[in-house]
């Protein structure tokens, strides 16, 4: 297990890695690497300001458990089932973030800058935002889901039947990148 020195090194690096290899997935609707951490301080604050306990997870949380740079189309964060979406809904419509939709599992937002936001709502998520640590990014305290967290979640969604495959593929080789195969950087194909 990793100390939350070790682990806020790791969120320092793996920062750097993601907003490189963020800008280089480039084109269509992709937003510049700043946004989605921009997106993701302004989150944090929102939840913070609210009370709302949370944890970031997916793909931005496996790169930085893999330290391993994990292109992702939105910023993910679990909020406890105990937490009513309206007030959800009401800090992040303060904070000036657009609603897009509501679904069993999650709240879907927009950041003033475009980039994507999903508030995970699960009861199998709230023991492990109580577990999560604290890492700090850009002088803002930060609570991420434990990497074994993490990849609890991540096999639970590799193996249900009604992920649309290619997600559970992603799910799948979030695994291994926690599990540890990290490609080497020189390693080629």
């Amino acid at each position: 297990m990793a100390t939350s020195g070790e682990t806020a090194a790791a969120i320092a690096a793996a920062t750097a890695r993601d907003r490189a290899l963020i800008a280089a997935r480039g084109g269509g609707s992709m937003n510049q690497p700043e946004d989605q951490l921009g997106a993701l301080l302004d989150l944090v604050q929102a939840l913070d300001v609210a009370g709302i306990p949370y944890a970031l997870i997916g793909g931005i949380a496996v790169g930085i458990h893999s330290g391993s740079p994990r292109a992702t189309a939105d910023v993910d964060i679990a909020a406890p089932s105990t937490v009513g979406r309206d007030l959800i809904a009401d800090a992040l419509a303060a904070a000036d973030f657009e609603e897009r939709g509501r679904f069993a599992h999650s709240l879907n937002f927009r950041h003033t800058n475009g980039e994507p936001v999903q508030i995970a709502i699960d009861p199998a998520f709230d023991p492990m935002i109580e577990r999560a640590e604290v890492v700090t990014v850009a002088s803002t305290s930060i609570r991420i889901v434990g990497k074994e967290d993490l990849l609890v979640m991540k096999q639970r969604a590799a193996e249900d039947p009604a992920r649309r495959p290619s997600k559970a593929l992603r799910d799948r080789a979030d695994v291994e990148l926690l599990r540890g195969d990290v490609p080497e950087p020189d390693e080629g194909w």
